[in-house]
């Protein structure tokens, strides 16, 4: 840039000026007012330059943070699911995984609160519904870290993100593929376990009972002949019993159930077990009679009697939501907070692929729960299964699917016990011997059941919808430093200084020329 003095712009006047005797030199009197007049603003100036951008600074973000349910990794459920959707985030957003396990649910707080006072998460994500109450305790607490919480509904905080599922859309598809099995195998009846009997559950038993539902019209559309199917059920009252549930699960197939959908925790490990033994003390070494896993990939617990698996993908919403985080932080996006509903749209809810099962073969092997000499067998065993049935099934299983991608069929989500009562009578496909059942014909058609939503451990419910709801807040709330943020307010300062300069040169040539005038 080009120096220039003030001389060279006339602002003062030549040395040679001038003076009559006995006057003080012009320059004596106007150079030291306009120096002033110059110490002031250059005060103010650099008061401005080197004062701190109105932008907090603060540790750099550069991890996705996890808070892993009890148990920790090696579980190949939810733990290692969202370690999936870590790695996920590492690759694609590369962040790094910073990751706590808990003993017990006495770790969750301490292990919540660690990793908030690191301030270099971007997102703390704490995996099960029974970290709820804690993620929401120390949101409080650090208002300005941003937080999410897998199978937890917190939809009012501004900084923390509830990652909910839409159970019902994924065992829609289970139940059209246990009903299309039994109508193949010539049985009537279909079973379904579940744990305790809460709002969240509803959505599973009102899923699977609607899947069975669409199946039978499926196949008088496709066939001609009307097949009726009967869904047995029992609440086991417990997620942590698989005595209990492999109790009501022999009791079902006592009655003719071939198909059994677990919807139960470990309790439903039972319900494996019942499926294995009742086949083998009828001679048989793989199924049917068939179980169906829930929440992960179970394939590959029973190999040959696990037909398929209703996942809910924890793996997508924790990079889903490192990702908003992200843009949030990078101020890309306004707002975060809110709830996010993932069903198979989002591919958050699914039946189990081969893909899914190689996936979880190659965690158990390095998590030492499957032996490497086991892992080949498994995926053979589970391939073999699925392919002795015909190809009609797995058809049908995918024209739901897109169904209900298209918005062609809404899946019913109660959450109110009146209301699933109403889905048992108008979803019910009675089996044949049933009295005075009746079942006229009527294509498949779109159904929309408003419902309400809750979480297991609050009484409370809040209304929504079965598309994904994001609730918007404000940005203010969290804050975060960008290079763009401080750039801006740099260059305002200097904007500002150079204008308080001009204003102090044309000062001192006042105070010159009024020195001057006396």
């Amino acid at each position: 840039m080009k120096r220039f003095s003030l001389r060279q712009v006339d602002l003062l006047p030549s040395p040679e000026t001038h003076l009559n005797k006995g006057d003080t030199p012009l320059n004596a009197r106007i150079v030291p007012a306009v120096l002033l007049a110059l110490v002031v603003v250059l005060g103010v100036v650099a008061a401005l330059v080197t004062s701190p951008a109105p932008v907090k600074a603060q540790t750099k973000k550069n991890a996705v943070c996890i808070v892993y349910d009890i148990g920790g990794r090696g579980d190949l459920g939810f733990n290692d699911m969202a370690y999936l959707g870590a790695q996920m985030v590492h690759e694609k957003l590369g962040l790094k995984i910073v990751a706590l396990s808990s003993m017990s649910q006495d770790d969750y707080l301490p292990n919540l609160r660690t990793l908030a006072k690191q301030g270099n998460c971007v997102i703390i994500i704490g995996v099960g519904f029974l970290m709820t109450d804690a993620v929401k305790e120390v949101a409080k607490e650090y208002p300005n870290q941003l937080f999410a919480g897998v199978d937890e509904y917190i939809p009012n905080m501004k900084n923390v993100i509830g990652i909910v599922f839409r159970e019902n859309e994924g065992s829609a598809l289970a139940g059209a593929l246990a009903a299309l099995i039994a109508i193949h195998y010539g049985a009537s009846k279909v079973g379904l376990v579940l744990g305790m009997e809460i709002p969240v559950l509803y959505k599973f038993e009102a899923g699977y009972r609607y899947g069975v539902w669409w199946a039978v019209h499926w196949y008088k559309w496709k066939f001609g002949q009307q097949k009726n199917i009967e869904v047995l059920y029992q609440y086991t009252g417990t997620f942590k019993d698989p005595a209990k549930g492999k109790e009501a699960a022999m009791a079902q197939l006592q009655q003719g159930a071939i198909v059994i959908y677990n919807v139960a925790g470990a309790t439903g490990l039972g319900i494996f077990d019942a499926v294995q033994q009742w086949g083998t003390e009828h001679g048989k070494t793989h199924g049917p009679p068939f179980a169906i896993g829930v929440d992960s990939d179970q394939d590959w617990i029973k190999p040959g009697w696990i037909i398929a698996s209703m996942m809910k993908r924890v793996d997508m919403g924790v990079y889903y939501a490192t990702k908003k985080a992200l843009e949030y932080e990078e101020g890309k996006i306004s707002s975060y907070g809110g709830i996010m509903s993932l069903g198979i749209k989002e591919k958050g809810t699914v039946l189990s692929s081969i893909n899914d099962l190689y996936t979880f073969m190659k965690m158990g092997v390095e998590e030492g729960v499957i032996k490497p000499s086991q892992e080949q067998e498994i995926v053979q065993k589970v391939k073999a299964i699925r392919e002795s049935l015909p190809p009609w099934i797995w058809q049908a299983v995918d024209e739901l699917k897109q169904e209900i991608l298209s918005g062609k069929v809404h899946v019913p989500a109660p959450m109110k016990k009146e209301e699933i009562e109403k889905i048992r009578v108008e979803y019910s496909v009675a089996s044949p011997n049933a009295k005075g059942w009746s079942l006229p014909w009527t294509p498949p058609t779109a159904v929309t059941t408003s419902s309400t939503t809750t979480t297991p451990s609050s009484t409370a419910s809040v209304r929504t919808s079965t598309v994904t709801v994001t609730q918007t807040v404000t940005k203010s709330t969290v804050s975060t430093v960008t290079t763009t943020v401080t750039q801006q307010v740099t260059t305002t300062n200097w904007g500002i200084a150079g204008g308080l300069l001009i204003i102090g040169l044309i000062i001192g040539i006042i105070i010159g020329w009024a020195a001057k005038r006396k």
